[in-house]
């Protein structure tokens, strides 16, 4: 190694190609094998709605510190044809590198400041076995760039190929090596930067359709109705897959209003349902949402926006679905929003959601996005603990008192002073079975009473009254230069701005908000009260979080404004760099 080689604390990968070819399964190999060395990982790919064909990408950051966002910088860059290297070259540091296959003829635009090298790709695929190996013999080239040892690789191909066969396996352990070597021998200086050692521990690589699955599991839940829709069918799948170990079962439902009502079925059953969708498939699910909340019906929804409306972008980040999940349903459907904003969150928030529909006997919805949802990080395992798990069914009437009762009627919607009435269960003797979507009074029997229909909506609509969890969480000073506020994947992304903020002498604080509905006014007014300035940074056109607090009397405030961004691109540290430097006065770092 050349010793003007400096160490660094993350270093960015890239691969890029059509779709089709192998590009997740090669950023799969890289990133999982460095989170089992020991670095953070953060994952992104930028992916069209299509099988096959169209530019993908799949980029990687590896790093001795936790990282939550994708950047705009690369120090390698694996091109796999031109278009990857038309599309992705002005992102490649000074110095950097274009891996390419000489197969496609490769070359830089004029001006472009990386080192391009290229490499028969294609054609040690074909020696060592397949050219269906090629991204392997590019995952042992970038391995040497990035001064990683073979080993760990090695242990990759026998975990992941070793059910194929020996020959699998060693051809493709012989793919790396050839690519690992190829670099060695052709390239007389390599990447003047190197990571810094790794630090080993007890780490998982998952994204949070996974955590969300497993959320799921640990909180109770036991039956899943969907209907496929990108990005929340990993959900769907992750359960397919482990649902089985505890007893659970999925249905693929017909379509999204089916889906949902077979979930909000099994909450009236005594089962904890769920369901998971994106934007489309949640917009159908609008009149089932009224229908729990008229019955006071447990289920669990889970929205990992995408870009819209109608179909929208599918595999394009947003968070614009807000005020649908606060508002959303004809009358005034009261129900609870939670809005995780990292891999850990939507973990414990899946787990605590279905406490928290049979504690509250309503809809409670879990805002997701696509980043959150679908791209991988390192994340700690001790966060993601089942063990936490303390399964509360809320108010449920015992077989004892029902018995009591006899032949007299068991009020299901008795009024009392909580709001939440006990419920009983289908089955139970002298129990309740009747559930209907009309107005109703105490024993569920349906009446247009004007005297009782008030009694009823102030029962739904002040049961909320009493919800307890903590609304608001900041990071950083409250009488900050500027505090910046956001819910799901955009929380990581300012905390990486925040840091290089703060190295530049600006005082910064975060608050992201826990849910939504019912909206934490208080905490949130106390987050921002001493903040010179908020900034509310949004990945919808409208600023729909910023208009919710408005709603609730904050943010009128000169000091208040927006960030917004919905060309589909998830923000990077650097844009929001940018922005809050353009709002804040020039500081000397002391």
């Amino acid at each position: 190694m050349d010793s003007t080689t400096t160490t660094v604390p993350v270093i960015a990968w890239k691969i890029g190609g059509d779709q089709g070819e192998g590009i997740d399964s090669t950023g799969d190999a890289l990133a999982t094998v460095a989170n089992r060395m020991g670095y953070y990982v953060y994952g992104y790919k930028s992916f069209s709605s299509r099988i096959k064909g169209g530019h993908t990408n799949y980029k990687v950051r590896i790093g001795v510190d936790p990282l939550e966002a994708t950047t705009e910088t690369t120090e390698i860059l694996v091109a796999l044809n031109q278009e990857t290297i038309d599309k992705n070259v002005s992102e490649v540091r000074t110095g950097g590198f274009v891996l390419a296959d000489q197969a496609f003829k490769p070359h830089l635009p004029e001006g472009a400041a990386a080192h391009l090298v290229e490499l028969p790709l294609t054609e040690i695929a074909k020696e060592v076995g397949s050219v269906l190996m090629r991204n392997m013999v590019a995952v042992g080239a970038s391995a040497a760039l990035l001064n990683l040892p073979l080993g760990p690789f090695d242990s990759y191909v026998e975990r992941r190929f070793g059910s194929k066969g020996a020959q699998i396996v060693e051809s493709n352990k012989a793919a790396i090596r050839r690519g690992f070597e190829e670099i060695q021998t052709r390239v007389g200086h390599l990447l003047d930067i190197r990571l810094g050692e790794p630090r080993p521990g007890d780490r998982l690589l998952m994204t949070g359709n996974d955590a969300m699955a497993l959320g799921a599991i640990a909180g109770g839940c036991r039956i899943m109705a969907a209907y496929p829709i990108t990005p929340a069918s990993d959900v769907m799948e992750a359960l397919i897959k482990w649902f089985p170990l505890v007893g659970g079962v999925v249905v693929q439902a017909e379509d999204e209003m089916a889906a949902v009502l077979m979930a909000i079925g099994a909450g009236f059953a005594g089962a904890r349902g769920m369901t998971a969708t994106s934007g489309p498939g949640f917009s159908l699910m609008q009149e089932a949402i009224g229908l729990a909340s008229m019955t006071e019906t447990p289920v669990v929804i889970a929205d990992i926006q995408r870009s819209g409306p109608s179909t929208g972008m599918p595999t394009k980040q947003e968070q614009s679905d807000l005020l649908q999940m606060v508002n959303g349903s004809h009358g005034e459907a009261p129900r609870i929003v939670l809005t995780p904003s990292s891999i850990e969150e939507v973990f414990a928030d899946a787990m605590d959601a279905f406490n928290l529909a049979d504690g509250y006997q309503c809809p409670v919805l879990i805002a997701s996005d696509l980043s959150l949802g679908l791209w991988k990080r390192t994340v700690e395992r001790s966060a993601i603990d089942y063990r936490r798990a303390a399964i509360d069914r809320g108010e449920l009437v015992s077989p004892e008192e029902l018995l009591a009762l006899g032949r007299d009627v068991f009020k299901r919607y008795e009024l009392n002073d909580s709001g939440i009435s006990p419920r009983s269960v289908p089955g139970m003797p002298f129990g309740q079975f009747l559930a209907t979507g009309n107005e109703h009074g105490e024993n569920g029997k349906v009446t247009e009473d004007p005297a009782n229909r008030d009694r009823m909506m102030h029962k739904r609509l002040h049961k909320l009254d009493r919800f307890d969890r903590e609304g608001v969480l900041t990071e950083g000073p409250k009488d900050a230069d500027i505090m910046l506020v956001a819910i799901g994947s955009t929380v990581g992304i300012l905390r990486e701005a925040k840091r290089d903020l703060e190295a530049h002498g600006h005082r910064v604080g975060l608050s992201w908000l826990r849910y939504l509905s019912p909206f934490p006014v208080e905490a949130t007014r106390a987050a921002l009260a001493q903040a010179q300035r908020v900034l509310v940074v949004e990945q919808n056109a409208t600023g729909q979080l910023l208009s919710l607090m408005k709603v609730q009397g904050i943010g009128h405030e000169p000091r208040f404004s927006s960030f917004l961004k919905v060309n589909g691109v998830p923000f990077t540290p650097e844009e929001v760099v940018r922005k809050v430097s353009g709002l804040l006065p020039v500081r000397e770092v002391v």
